[in-house]
């Protein structure tokens, strides 16, 4: 029986394929299913024998771990350099689309708190 290995949402294609190349290098026998097109299910990694499992999660600590550092540096790195997407870098370019979620943040925020202030009322 399968085990899902690595849900993939909010997974990105370049970390679901380095994944893919870790179990291969590693000889651990896989598949991966889509997300549905409605949302309901993210799709996933698979191992096809629930006897890696062990080996399939140990194997994933050590690459997350390491892909974490890595990512942390290359954001460091970007910030240091100027090339990171900031707050101001996003207000400087899409100004309209900036305004617009804050607004719309607002709007919702409002929504939500408007039950509290017409029971209390």
């Amino acid at each position: 029986m399968a085990k899902l290995l690595l849900n993939l949402r909010n997974v990105g294609d370049d970390e679901s394929a380095e994944v893919g190349e870790l179990l291969d290098r590693n000889g651990i026998a896989w598949y991966r299913t889509e997300a549905s097109p409605w949302g309901i299910s993210s799709g996933g990694i698979w191992l096809r024998d629930n006897d890696d499992q062990p080996r399939a999660k140990a194997l994933m600590a050590t690459y997350q771990a390491e892909r974490g550092q890595r990512v942390r540096e290359e954001r460091e790195a970007a910030l240091r350099d100027g090339s990171a997407e900031t707050f101001g870098s996003m207000l400087r370019s899409r100004p309209l689309f900036v305004v617009a979620v804050l607004l719309g943040m607002v709007v919702v925020s409002a929504l939500v708190l408007l039950p509290y202030f017409l029971l209390r009322g």
